[in-house]
Parts: C-alpha cells; sequence; structure tokens
C-alpha cells in the first residue's frame, strides 16, 4: 500500500538483532513488529494500520506530517 500511495520510506531489520528488536517493542510500547511510523511518531502496528486504515485515511495523515 505505501508503494501504491507513491510514498518513500525506510526500513530497518529488527529481526538481525535481539538488543534492537526488544528497544523498538519498549520504545513504541508496542508488543509486536512490524511497526509503522510517520515521521518518527508510532502510528501502530503494520497489519492493523493497513487494515483499519483506509489509502486516503493514511494520505491525509502523511499529508498532515
Amino acid at each position: 500500500m505505501f508503494r501504491q500511495l507513491g510514498l518513500i520510506f525506510e526500513t530497518r531489520n529488527v529481526l538481525a538483532s535481539q538488543e534492537l528488536r526488544q528497544g523498538i517493542k519498549d520504545f513504541s510500547n508496542w508488543p509486536t513488529i512490524p511497526q509503522v511510523y510517520i515521521n518518527g511518531q508510532f502510528v501502530g502496528g503494520c497489519d492493523i494500520t493497513l487494515e483499519t486504515k483506509p489509502a486516503r485515511e493514511l494520505q491525509q495523515t502523511l499529508d498532515q506530517s
């Protein structure tokens, strides 16, 4: 979906490091990965974000940031 919106985005492989994986969970207070951040702000888990936010709502969130 993010590519369909024409977004430039970055990914990080947090599975490569147990410390990094736990750190991102602690940082967001969210128990699962992958996680979605927009401009450094935690939006939610990837699956939940894609299931609950239609593309236009994500686009609005991005336009406001």
